[in-house]
């Protein structure tokens, strides 16, 4: 394993490049938020009453909006996980489809959870809207957490769906690039300026396939119909 000599080596390095990264960066804040509203719903979210030992969600009792914080998160920060390593060996792709339908995927998923995490917020804003914290002795910090990075995970997710679409307008697709190739292939061959040009002249021979008129004349000539002469009574 090599180790950096001084720190101008260690900020040279390849890793330091790939977490300087602005997508590198938006992915690494974009799980960190995703861990931060999971594990605080986890382990703090759940807490019973003063009265009853039964766990609730601190969330208005409703076990559907801390469900659905915990789950999101979950999913968002696998997913994180899942698309930092695929950028970490972005070099070794080889396939120009497979890396497009790559960046097609993360731009569609960027939009997903940006939109998930929207709703997310409104409707975890509004249950502890209508909760009364006094029901709980423990949880309200952690509702408000999940609350908190959940309206910051929308602007981050945002900011990955648009370094995607980046990477994605500036890849262009391999049977575009073709036919372009191939249509100017085309249309050099087929233009009047080389098939009009003085300096090449039509090859005549007896191996090629195009004959002038003069020489073809003496033995290609239509043959005419004799004519008939009316000689006079005598």
């Amino acid at each position: 394993m090599h180790l950096p000599e001084s720190l101008s080596d260690l900020a040279d390095s390849e890793t330091v490049r790939f977490l300087r990264r602005p997508k590198s960066i938006s992915r690494i804040f974009g799980g960190v938020f995703s861990l931060v509203i999971f594990s605080s719903l986890l382990t703090d979210g759940y807490q019973n009453r003063t009265e009853s030992p039964q766990l609730r969600c601190v969330l208005n009792s409703n076990h559907m909006a801390c469900s659905f914080a915990v789950g999101a998160g979950f999913l968002s920060f696998l997913s994180c996980l899942v698309f930092l390593a695929v950028d970490a060996h972005e070099s070794r792709i080889v396939g120009s489809r497979f890396k497009t339908a790559f960046q097609l995927l993360d731009f569609i998923l960027a939009v997903l959870w940006a939109g998930v995490w929207f709703v997310a917020f409104c409707f975890l804003a509004s249950q502890w809207q209508h909760s009364k914290s006094k029901h709980f002795l423990l949880g309200n910090s952690s509702a408000k957490a999940a609350i908190a990075f959940s309206f910051f995970s929308v602007p981050v997710w945002i900011l990955q769906a648009y370094l995607a679409f980046q990477d994605l307008r500036d890849e262009a697709p391999v049977p575009y690039k073709r036919s372009l190739e191939e249509g100017s292939v085309v249309l050099n061959t087929l233009s009047p300026s080389s098939t009009t040009n003085p300096a090449n002249p039509p090859i005549t021979g007896p191996n090629s396939l195009s004959y002038s008129s003069s020489a073809l004349s003496p033995y290609m000539t239509t043959p005419k119909a004799p004519r008939l002469v009316m000689m006079p009574d005598s």
